[in-house]
């Protein structure tokens, strides 16, 4: 690819649009615009004497301005022609009616087109052909007005017929020369400059355009994400507070059943135990359904009262909640324990509620597993707390062998990872090994991400 092609953008993929109705109706009064102002100029000339030796008469005058301007109309649907046609217009002209042709109103808006066709083409390459074929045409004018000297005869005897051969820096000859190839470079290099500034101009705004498009469209995928990954965390703590509690309840419900004939005191204890895992399941159903209802109320609207809001909202579980999760989880046949084990005096509460919170479901979900899928007589949890090694981890542990006929799905297990790598940590989870029963150990970060898997944290005890 040419110098000349990588300047005027010809290996860009972007494409300036085609100009809309309003735009064209614009360039129609333009060119109506630019034919009285020529047709003016032209008459202020003539009223100064300046086409006494104007070779052709009024009428063709009139023919090359009205021809020039209406090429206006075009000049962004089709501007690379238009540039093409300019330039030829220009040559045409300046040989045939030079003193209209060299009138400022025709320069200038032979200027314009030439800057309005570099700006508004979308074919670069095609343009690069009719800017090449207008230079080509100019200097072959130049060359062939040079060539004779006559004409630089006529041409230096308009700028200096009196002045002797030289007067300044440079011959008389050399002189008109260098300003004649100086004007039309500068008069060709300016349209075509400010035009290739246009073109550009008008591509960093439609990259601009299209940059905040595309962000406006990542922005909303965000906010979709960000409002699906909440819906997921609340399913996940729902999955978790319901099948505790349910599991809670069928086997505290199976016992008092067992035992309502022989120890109606054991059953009444059973049955108080299925109803405080209804009323807790209920409570924290309600809490969560009310954080999905109030992503659906309408911004404008007042907010009720405090007091008018039934259900007060109660906080999320923390680690200190576990003992008390451990004595509901309880049944005749199976006990629960949890033991809390802190690197110094405090470290439990200082843990990050999200990670206290996690900690809970994990012991929560993990006693429900063991009443749901095993015949375990006891299951005990260990949560171990190390502020110097900033790691939180939990550890469930049954006795029990898999109940026949309850393999579950997986969501469980599922859900316990999706927290653990949320918040940085892993889990491990199956078969004791060298003893019966199944063992889930989970762990977090309380400063940061894990980098590696921390060894099992048995060094404080339990």
């Amino acid at each position: 690819m040419s110098v000349m092609d990588r300047w005027t953008g010809a290996d860009e993929g972007w494409e300036r649009p085609s100009p809309g109705p309003a735009q064209r109706r614009r360039d129609v009064w333009l060119a109506v615009g630019a034919l009285v102002t020529v047709s003016v100029g032209a008459e202020l000339m003539r009223s100064m004497g300046g086409f006494e030796e104007e070779p052709h008469g009024v009428p063709w005058q009139y023919v090359a301005m009205t021809s020039l301007a209406l090429l206006v109309p075009f000049r962004r649907t089709h501007p690379a022609l238009v540039t093409a046609l300019a330039g030829i217009h220009m040559l045409v002209v300046g040989l045939v009616l030079p003193m209209t042709m060299s009138t400022l109103p025709m320069q200038a808006l032979y200027f314009f087109l030439i800057f309005s066709g570099v700006a508004w083409a979308r074919d670069r390459r095609l343009l690069t052909a009719a800017l090449a074929l207008v230079l080509v045409l100019m200097a072959a004018w130049m060359a062939w007005t040079f060539a004779i000297g006559s004409g630089v005869s006529q041409l230096a005897g308009m700028f200096a017929e009196d002045l002797p051969e030289q007067v300044g820096l440079f011959p008389l000859t050399t002189a008109v020369v260098g300003f004649m190839l100086l004007n039309n470079v500068l008069f060709f290099g300016g349209a075509i400059v400010l035009g290739q500034l246009a073109w550009n101009g008008a591509r960093r705004t439609a990259q601009v355009v299209a940059q905040a498009a595309t962000i406006e469209v990542q922005s909303g995928r965000l906010r979709d994400q960000a409002v699906v990954a909440e819906r997921l965390r609340i399913a996940r703590e729902l999955h978790d507070v319901v099948a505790h509690h349910v599991s809670v309840m069928g086997v505290q419900a199976a016992a008092a059943r067992r035992v309502m004939d022989r120890d109606p005191a054991a059953a009444a204890l059973a049955l108080s135990a299925v109803e405080r895992s209804s009323r807790d399941a209920v409570g924290q159903m309600r809490d969560l359904l009310g954080t999905l209802r109030s992503d659906d109320v309408d911004p404008g609207m007042p907010l009720p009262p405090a007091e008018a809001v039934p259900g007060d909202r109660s906080p999320q579980p923390t680690l200190a909640e576990l003992p008390a999760l451990a004595e509901r989880a309880s049944t005749p046949t199976c006990t629960a324990t949890v033991t809390v084990v802190e690197s110094s005096a405090g470290a439990a509460g200082r843990v990050p509620p999200p990670v206290q919170l996690s900690a809970y479901r994990v012991v929560q979900e993990a006693l429900a597993n063991v009443h749901r899928h095993s015949t375990a007589r006891s299951a005990s949890a260990v949560v171990r707390v190390d502020e110097g090694a900033g790691v939180l981890e939990v550890e469930v542990v049954d006795d029990g062998t898999p109940r026949t006929g309850t393999s579950g799905t997986g969501l469980g297990l599922r859900g316990m990872r999706e927290r653990a790598q949320h918040l940085g940590g892993g889990i491990e989870a199956g078969p004791r090994v060298g003893a019966r029963g199944w063992r889930v150990r989970v762990w977090f970060p309380t400063h940061g991400p894990v980098q590696r898997d921390p060894e099992p944290a048995g060094r404080m005890g339990a």
